[in-house]
């Protein structure tokens, strides 16, 4: 039975580097056998309808779909579209005051963390905050008015591994929730 799913796609058209044309990459999934293809942005949120083959896994099937269509390794974490309307109803940023400065984030892990930390978590700084750990996603605050960088960025990759996620904007979110409805 057809599902809807969305695809985060990591590391794909950043500072020139590893493009994917949207149209292309709607056009690929669909030739993958996938229905529905909608893209969001131009960093690699795609919202489809399909099946996938029991015996590998889907994000594995995917990223070795698209790494074939586009000749570079693709990493790809895929989330049901019950799993981005619970996070939405969970509300993770409640109570967050949004500024100029305040970027909220969800950073979408491949597995469940074997990492545990004491929730919030802030950096040494205040400049970055983990609020919480939500089915293998990770709500975060950067306050710009600290700092400057993305420095928060790193130590969610120290803390969890960068290898094993992707984040985006919880705008983005958002915006992929409102499609899916």
């Amino acid at each position: 039975m057809s599902e809807t799913y969305v695809a985060l796609l990591r590391g794909i058209n950043v500072g020139g580097h590893h493009k994917v044309p949207m149209a292309d990459l709607r056009t690929t999934m669909e030739k993958m056998g996938f229905e529905k293809v909608q893209t969001l942005l131009n960093s690699g949120n795609v919202i489809f309808e399909g099946t996938f083959y029991l015996k590998t896994a889907p994000e594995e099937q995917l990223s070795t779909g698209l790494e074939k269509a586009f000749g570079f390794p693709i990493p790809v974490l895929i989330r049901t579209a019950d799993d981005i309307r619970q996070l939405i109803r969970s509300q993770p940023f409640k109570g967050v005051e949004e500024t100029k400065d305040t970027r909220l984030y969800v950073s979408f892990l491949k597995q469940n963390p074997k990492t545990r930390i004491e929730l919030p978590w802030t950096a040494d700084d205040g400049s970055f905050r983990i609020l919480s750990v939500y089915q293998k996603a990770i709500c975060s605050v950067l306050d710009l008015s600290v700092t400057n960088t993305v420095k928060g960025m790193d130590a969610l990759g120290q803390l969890f591994g960068k290898a094993t996620m992707t984040t985006r904007n919880w705008n983005t979110i958002k915006r992929i929730a409102k499609k899916l409805d």
